[in-house]
């Protein structure tokens, strides 16, 4: 069809989760400060971490992440930014205070919890800081324990939350237990920090004479779903606050889409190329709602397609 240039369809699809969780027993740093309120926390620690990397973070709860970990977090966070895994969009949860709110903790089995937005295969491994540990200094790796204390795979997803029990060791005063969640089915990693109490809160070197920190509380399910709207890793891959873009495109000749995650922390390992009408591969939630929009889109596209076809063969006929 001399004239005129041949019409490639383009499907547009819905990406998977881009957020997946938190610690919620002990609860972490960002759940407690987003459960009092991501606009005007109510802990010094918390209005503190606002102060110096904004409400957003608080809002991304569940994205504290290296989407390139592939178990070397060791090697790629450095000492100081372990709370925010080295992503400066949560550099407010790495200030070194001892008034961060916290959980009661004691030796022995304890059985935790983890949050999930989007369940993934992998391994959760805990660490204990050392005994000695100082909450007012910058958190190094040296401060946690050589081994973790608790480690399992593919552990049991309740109610919305991973649960598995490990045993706690002895230790007295604050201390903070250190999460690493790497995913086994991409190189994808999450992290959290909890601070906890055994016994008596001595609050480091900066506890003398400091006001008392809170205790640690999880957001419920309706205040999760109040501040979601807000969240910039949204299940659409949308650009959102800053902090993730995604965008997604193909082309009919392959019958495929792209979807591309730019969100901080590395290329998110769900950005990959399926059939549109296909389901994804990673436990983040299926794709078959985008099938409709494909057919949808392919008989708008044929349709259009007929109608310059027809036009095109009248204008001819004229001459």
């Amino acid at each position: 069809m001399a004239g005129v240039a041949p019409l490639a369809l383009t499907v547009v699809t819905a990406g998977p989760a881009a957020a997946h969780g938190s610690m919620s027993d002990p609860v972490s740093r960002v759940f407690a400060c987003y459960a009092e309120g991501p606009e005007s926390p109510k802990s010094a620690a918390c209005k503190a971490a606002v102060q110096v990397g904004g409400a957003q973070a608080l809002y991304d709860w569940n994205a504290v992440r290296d989407g390139n970990a592939a178990g070397r977090s060791k090697t790629k966070i450095p000492d100081g930014k372990l709370c925010s895994a080295g992503n400066p969009e949560y550099k407010g949860l790495d200030l070194p205070r001892g008034d961060w709110p916290s959980t009661a903790m004691k030796a022995g089995t304890h059985t935790f919890h983890y949050k999930a937005t989007a369940p993934h295969k992998g391994s959760f491994e805990l660490y204990l800081t050392k005994a000695g540990y100082d909450p007012a200094k910058p958190l190094k790796w040296s401060d946690l324990e050589a081994k973790p204390f608790a480690k399992v795979t593919d552990p049991k997803l309740t109610n919305g939350e991973y649960v598995f029990a490990g045993k706690v060791p002895q230790r007295t005063g604050r201390q903070l237990i250190y999460s690493i969640w790497q995913r086994s089915d991409s190189p994808e990693a999450f992290y959290t920090c909890s601070d906890v109490v055994f016994g008596k809160d001595n609050g480091g070197s900066a506890g003398s004479g400091a006001t008392p920190a809170p205790t640690a509380s999880a957001p419920t399910d309706r205040q999760i779903a109040a501040g979601a709207d807000k969240s910039s890793m949204k299940s659409m891959n949308m650009s959102h606050g800053g902090h993730g873009t995604g965008t997604a495109h193909g082309s009919a000749t392959d019958g495929s889409a792209a979807v591309h995650d730019k969100a901080a922390g590395g290329a998110h390992p769900d950005a990959v190329v399926r059939p549109a009408g296909g389901k994804h591969l990673a436990e983040t939630g299926g794709d078959s709602s985008t099938a409709p929009l494909a057919i949808s889109g392919a008989a708008v596209l044929a349709a259009g397609a007929g109608v310059l076809f027809a036009t095109t063969r009248r204008r001819g006929a004229r001459r």
